[in-house]
């Protein structure tokens, strides 16, 4: 049987840290691993699911090199769809990808084959978007001074749900006299439609080694200690709406507004911004998806990082292995909206909308790969408060970061980073595409990059090479036309408009209404070079519309990319906006 588990408030101020119960992350129900092998074929195949996509793991008998081709279908199907192919890391000896796009509660075939002629099978599922009940805990209506600390665990056939009494809102507010709102050191835990308020440190702590946990729907604001620079004495930072501790894993953080913590980061002006964040996952153990959240503040109240974690330079990492990131609103950071660093071993961020951040997405060092960033809408990126020179899209760390692994140094961000179908807004974007610290083993397709700076870097020194193509892109005069390729809109869209302005340089002749005449570097327009440009990408834009893909975010002819809370799949309004 298992121990008693229960869920109490705490009537003291300070408390001391327990260890929650530690389930296994590939034996619970969030990350679905289904290895089938058929007669003949190879063994070492493994797929690993979250809602939309699947990680594919294939280790062949026999070493290989290049990519290996992917197709699939969904069980019953009889057509089979290509998939984008999987890359083969020579240090591990090992195939590693994504199938992106998926439905969720789905069955899929899958055929890997290899350049050898090798070839594997596997069947695997999409995880379901429905998660069974098993014990619901009803919070009182109203407000509560005290945090409330869950440590009865449910099961992957019955999850054990927290929330208000039905008709009433619970609101937690500890006027800073507790570290925590919400502590969760059980498994299989739902977190739902709370308002979390003046937390000491983070708003709900998932203790170390916990698995399976949903955090849903919730309100956190005010919480955290008052922070700033580390030059001005401060040493503690990364207070968080929701923060991991050490090999927590298999987290569902969803549709939570988190806005308006008690401090804010300070800018670069006073060295490398340190301070509040919205979540934080300390090494995780992988297998999270963080979707639909809106991570917002004032510049005054702003953050460090949006989405970060630790470490950044490891085998581990956030959100580490099997992790998607999507669909979220993510605006006032001082370093990076995203960081997602570490192993980054098929690690997914698309559809999100980020503004006024310094760095869009921090992935210094991806030290295994693949990574995939997809679909994402970067919009306005400043150094301070006081100056709006923008910063990078993509920060990495180089090829001179190493690691030590079973005590020898090896490579730190020689993994593989793929950047697809991205859009960078001007003016007052980013100034570059990457960061200084140099980049390997990069491919990106189809993305926006107008910037007023550096757009590719130079071929590495070492490592593997990069592969930059097919992206729109363009100096300080482009950049600052960037506007004119979208269709106006008050939403948060961007539709490619048929024609955009550009300069014919030089002294062009015209001809109106009998009279010849000569203009220097007028301004024409032109068709815009991202309609039914874009290279094609299995699984990535099999969707689109005309003679080829658009490049950029957003498809003509598709509906529009939503972000945030209203844009999950039957959005509904929680208990603390509702009564």
């Amino acid at each position: 049987m298992p121990a008693q588990v229960y869920c109490r408030t705490i009537p003291s101020g300070r408390h001391n840290r327990q260890k929650g119960p530690v389930g296994c992350l590939l034996l619970c129900g969030l990350l679905a691993v289904f290895p089938i092998f058929s007669s003949g074929l190879l063994r070492g195949q493994t797929a690993v699911s979250t809602f939309e996509c699947l990680s594919l793991y294939w280790t062949p008998e026999t070493p290989s090199d290049g990519e290996a081709k992917v197709r699939f279908r969904a069980e019953g199907e009889q057509v089979w769809r290509q998939g984008y192919p999987v890359w083969y890391d020579d240090m591990d000896g090992q195939f590693r990808g994504s199938l992106v796009n998926l439905r969720s509660g789905t069955t899929y075939e899958i055929e890997l084959s290899a350049p050898s002629g090798q070839k594997a099978m596997l069947t695997a599922a999409t995880r379901s978007e429905q998660f069974p009940i098993g014990k619901t805990t009803h919070l009182q209506g109203g407000s509560m001074d005290r945090p409330v600390r869950i440590t009865e665990s449910g099961a992957a056939e019955g999850w054990h749900l927290v929330t208000p009494s039905p008709g009433t809102k619970t609101v937690i507010d500890v006027f800073n006299l507790h570290d925590h709102c919400i502590e969760v050191a059980a498994d299989y835990v739902i977190v739902r439609g709370l308002e979390l308020k003046n937390a000491g440190q983070h708003a709900v702590l998932i203790r170390k080694g916990v698995h399976n946990v949903v955090v849903e729907d919730c309100h956190m604001t005010q919480w955290g200690r008052v922070g700033g620079a580390r030059v001005w004495g401060v040493f503690h930072g990364s207070d968080s709406a929701i923060y991991a501790e050490t090999g927590a894993g298999g987290l569902v953080l969803q549709r939570n507004l988190i806005e308006h913590p008690r401090s804010g980061a300070n800018d670069w002006e006073s060295g490398h911004p340190d301070g509040p964040q919205g979540i934080s996952l300390n090494n995780s153990s992988g297998g999270n998806i963080i979707r639909y959240n809106e991570i917002r503040s004032t510049e005054d109240h702003g953050y460090n990082d949006g989405i970060g974690g630790s470490s950044n330079f490891s085998f581990e990492g956030s959100p580490n292995r099997d992790s998607d990131i999507y669909g979220n609103i993510i605006t006032h950071c001082w370093d990076d909206a995203i960081e997602s660093e570490g192993a980054n071993r098929n690690v997914r961020l698309w559809g999100n909308f980020i503004d006024k951040t310094f760095a869009f997405v921090a992935t210094a060092g991806t030290s295994k790969g693949p990574l995939y960033i997809y679909r994402n809408v970067f919009g306005t990126s400043r150094i301070s408060h006081q100056d709006s020179g923008g910063g990078v899209i993509i920060k990495t760390a180089g090829v001179k970061r190493t690691l030590t692994l079973d005590g020898r140094e090896v490579p730190g961000d020689m993994g593989r980073r793929y950047i697809f179908h991205n859009t960078t807004l001007q003016p007052n974007g980013a100034l570059d595409v990457f960061s200084g610290h140099g980049v390997c083993n990069t491919i990106t397709r189809n993305n926006i990059f107008r910037v007023r700076g550096n757009i590719y870097p130079g071929r590495p020194e070492k490592g593997p090479p990069n592969d930059f193509r097919n992206d729109v892109t363009g100096g300080y005069l482009a950049g600052g036309f960037v506007r004119g390729m979208f269709v106006p809109s008050d939403r948060l869209e961007w539709f490619l408009a048929a024609t955009v302005p550009s300069i014919q340089w030089g002294r062009v002749d015209f001809s109106r209404s009998g009279k010849n005449f000569a203009i220097t570097d007028p301004l024409v327009y032109i068709a815009n070079p991202a309609i039914d440009k874009g290279a094609r990408l299995p699984g990535f834009n099999d969707d689109y519309h005309g003679d080829a893909p658009d490049i950029g975010a957003f498809e003509n002819g598709n509906p529009p990319l939503r972000f945030g809370r209203e844009a999950a799949p039957g959005f509904a309004r929680a208990p603390w906006e509702t009564y």
